[in-house]
This record gives structure tokens, sequence and C-alpha cells, in this order.
């Protein structure tokens, strides 16, 4: 599976084709409305009101439009779901059970939404559609899928069992959605929202979250702190495939705010490695980076069929068994003892060890360090 994929949105140009359509719907009858149109996660794109319309129909023309994009179906259902008694409708987070909202769909692709109010429910509805039916552009995104997501929590989530601490990371969309959360056992319960927190400042900002937390700290700007939705607390970093944006990582409970931020790179550098990969890109790694990652041992690459680990030890470890991993190891330093199977294998420098899916496996001594690259593919 791809570590991101393309989305269409509808765009400006597309925005205002929609709302031409629509307004003069509505011009028909004379119709005192607003009208609404946003992106696929509920987010305004424009806006435009009509003459005479109330005030108060504005927000509730966004909340039309919101609901039809996440809930991907006209909002008329949900109101109808409330009307029959299914009150539950009424609680769900991000709806307004109202009807008016029109999805935008390009085929089967929801790319935005229309939302009207102002008059009855059923003619803001048959404006919002007459918008729905105009030709309209739209523009193409990158974004992250949740295999893209898994490869950067998984990637912060090793190197946290390597180092001993108990954060929580979270992985969240480019408009700040979750989409992936690692959670150990040992996590403090109040890390799960600072986390997700961090990674949305990220991704909706385009930057990382340490630019509000020093604009902050000393004073220097306070009034950042009433940006929308962002927290100036560092360890949210947005994660970028060919200069965009596509999601972000957020972590939150290591042993300081540093570390939080440290471990967060790690997951955005294994996730825009696993996007690189299928853009056709090679992995360059300079020598002072595979040195430092050889200091504590731990993925350098991380794709969709294969990885590759700098290897650490310094002594015996446990039986592993991969059923669907062949293990290619090419020893740079120290010796070890592996037994594979009723096989034992004395490593030294410069020496290779393939071990084929399913075989069970164990280091039984190492010295200290022994240090050697592993090839991981899947069979």
């Amino acid at each position: 599976m791809d570590a991101v994929r393309t989305r269409r949105t509808i765009d400006i140009g597309g925005a205002d084709a929609v709302l031409a359509a629509a307004e003069a719907k509505a011009n028909e009858t004379g119709a005192r409305v607003f009208i609404a149109i946003v992106d696929p996660a509920g987010e305004l794109v424009a806006l435009r009101r009509t003459r005479g319309a109330q005030v108060a129909s504005a927000r509730v023309s966004v909340d039309k439009a919101r609901t039809a994009a996440i809930f991907v179906r006209p909002s008329r259902e949900l109101e109808e779901q409330a009307s029959s008694g299914r009150l539950g409708a009424l609680a769900l987070h991000g709806a307004a059970a109202l009807t008016g909202g029109i999805p935008l769909k390009i085929g089967d692709e929801v790319v935005g939404a229309v939302g009207t109010s102002g008059e009855t429910p059923d003619e803001d509805e048959a404006i919002s559609i007459a918008g729905a039916a105009m030709d309209f552009s739209t523009t193409a995104e990158r974004v992250l899928t949740f295999e893209g997501a898994r490869i950067a929590g998984e990637a912060v989530a090793r190197e946290c069992e390597v180092r001993g601490v108990a954060p929580v990371a979270a992985v969240v969309d480019t408009n700040g959605e979750l989409i992936y959360l690692w959670r150990p056992d040992k996590a403090q319960v109040a890390r799960v929202r600072v986390a997700t927190d961090k990674a949305r400042t990220a991704a909706i900002y385009r930057r990382e979250s340490r630019d509000f937390e020093e604009q902050v700290a000393g004073g220097r700007r306070p009034s950042a702190l009433h940006l929308a939705r962002a927290v100036p607390l560092q360890g949210g970093i947005p994660i970028t495939v060919d200069g965009q944006v596509v999601g972000a990582v957020g972590v939150s409970g290591a042993t300081s705010a540093d570390e939080d931020r440290e471990l967060a790179l790690l997951g955005v550098a294994a996730a825009e490695s696993a996007a690189a990969s299928r853009n056709g890109h090679a992995s360059y790694f300079p020598g002072d980076q595979v040195q430092a990652k050889f200091a504590t041992g731990g993925l350098l690459l991380e794709k969709p069929k294969y990885k590759i680990d700098a290897g650490r030890r310094n002594g015996p470890g446990d039986i592993e068994i991969h059923d669907h991993e062949v293990d290619v190891m090419h020893v740079l330093q120290g010796t070890a003892t592996v037994v594979t199977g009723d096989e034992t294998h004395e490593l030294a420098e410069g020496d290779v060890l393939e071990i084929p899916a399913g075989i069970p496996h164990q280091f039984t001594g190492a010295s200290d360090p022994f240090l050697y690259f592993v090839v991981k593919v899947a069979s």
C-alpha cells in the first residue's frame, strides 16, 4: 500500500461556479439565504449572502455544508433520522441535522459540499442541489494514507521501546484529524489529547508546533495563544512529500519536550521515506546519520515491502520468528552466536546470514557492541 495518495478537492474557481449557480436559483424566488462551500473535511472555502439574508443563517449554512461533506451524504438524511425517532443523530460530533447540505462529487469521490440556510428546508435544499449540479473545477492534493500513518507511528513506537520511554504518538491528516494513535500501557492518559493537539497544530499551520512555543516563551508574542486550534508545545512535526504537507506527527510524554520532538522527527522521516520509495526516489543516508543510528540501533528505512535496520546488540536476545519476513544480516563489527532452528552460526565482521520466514532464531551471545545491517524483506 502507498504511504500517500492523491485526493481531489474543490478549488476557489469551482466554489465560485457552484455559488453562482446556487445564487441564480435563489434569485428566481427572491430567496434570502447564505450559501457556503466547504472542502472534504468541512472547512470553509467560500461564503455568499443574498440580499436580505439574516445573519444567523451564515453559520447554519456552513454547518449544513460541513455535515454533508464529513458524513458523505445530504444533511437531510440526518434530519430525517432524528425526526423519525433516532435522536442519537442529534449527538453526532460535527453534525447539524438540518436539511440543506449537499455533497459535491466527482464520480464517487466527495470533493466538498454546499450548504444553504435562510428559507424553508426544502427551498434551502433546492438551492444547494442547483449549485451541486453545476460543473466545477477541483485541485489535486497529496494526503497521508493509513499505511503512511502506521509507518510513522510504528517508527516512533520502536524507538521508544529502545529508549525505554512511554509517550503517546499521534498521526493526523492535513486537516488535523486523527489517523493513527500509538498509546503504550505506561503512557499517561492526558498525553493522548496533547499528542493529537501537537500533530494537529503542525498539520493545519504547516510548521512545527515548536514555532508557537518559541513565540509565546518569554512573552515575546503571547497573542499566539489565540491562534485557533493551535497549541504552543513542541513535538508536532509536519510530514512533507514533494514540498507539500500531507499530514503530521505529534508526540507527548517522553522524558522532555526535546525528546518528544526527536521522536516525532523519526516518525516523520519514516513516513517521508516510505512515500519517496513509491515515487521512484532513491533513499540516501550520509555516514554521520548511519553512525548516529548505530549508536542506539533502529530502522534506517521502512518501505512497504522491505526495511533496513541498523542493528546493535551487546548480549543475548529473545527467540524470534517472523512468519512473513526474510532477514538478511551483514555483520559490520563484533562477533555473535546465532541459533537458527537446529543450526548454530558464529558470526564475525563481513559475514552474511539469511534467515527465511518462519525459522525461529536467537542471538545466544554477542560482543559489546555487535553492529550489523539487517534487510527485512516481505515474503
